[in-house]
């Protein structure tokens, strides 16, 4: 990675951390909960395989053509459930943001020859500034949401009045599907991690 193989590596095990966790949740709920966890799974696992860095592994030129039609098969599924809104679109969003890196960081990879080195300083030549920076834009602005999400509710009853309704996990940075803070904070990881990763470009 352009940080560093500590950085890097320490990316590289938070989103492999991420995707197992989101491996285990397809084993149970309901189907539309398991898609969600297989998508999201995906993301972690392939994010944990880009951010590995070149001193542990070398991936051959290809894999980034590799990546770009694995998430852009995923874009095309989760364009139809987007159309709905809520996470399902944050998936649109993530896919096509694999993809938009993937193909970004090809040209850098195949005119140097040297793997992941695409990660490195000539990787901000595949970029386009406008598009990285409204996905730095639209990342921030996500973990902001999942981190607002997490920290406890600090409204007060009014004396004689009735409690304030409790914050509705879906949409933007929530955990749409309703279930524990563990999965939004686990979207929160992978939402700084892709932060981080655009960030190279």
């Amino acid at each position: 990675m352009h940080g560093g193989a500590l950085t890097g590596s320490l990316l590289m095990a938070l989103c492999a951390v991420s995707g197992a966790y989101c491996l285990l949740r397809t084993r149970a709920g309901t189907p539309r909960e398991r898609r969600t966890a297989r998508s999201e799974a995906l993301m972690g696992f392939g994010m944990a395989a880009m951010a590995v860095p070149a001193a542990v592994l070398s991936p051959p030129d290809w894999a980034w053509a590799v990546y770009a039609v694995l998430f852009g098969a995923a874009a095309l599924r989760a364009l139809r459930p987007a159309l709905r809104g809520g996470h399902h679109l944050h998936h649109l969003v993530g896919s096509l943001a694999m993809v938009y890196m993937a193909v970004a960081m090809a040209p850098a990879v195949t005119g140097s020859g040297g793997g992941h080195a695409g990660h490195g300083a000539g990787a901000g030549a595949g970029g386009i500034p406008l598009l990285t920076g409204a996905l730095l834009v639209y990342y921030a602005l996500y973990v902001l949401a999942s981190a607002g999400r997490l920290l406890p509710g600090t409204a007060m009853v009014p004396a004689g009045g009735t409690a304030p309704s409790p914050r509705s996990p879906g949409g933007f940075g929530g955990a749409s599907d309703g279930l524990s803070e563990l999965t939004t904070a686990c979207r929160l990881t992978m939402g700084i991690g892709m932060f981080a990763m655009l960030l190279t470009l």
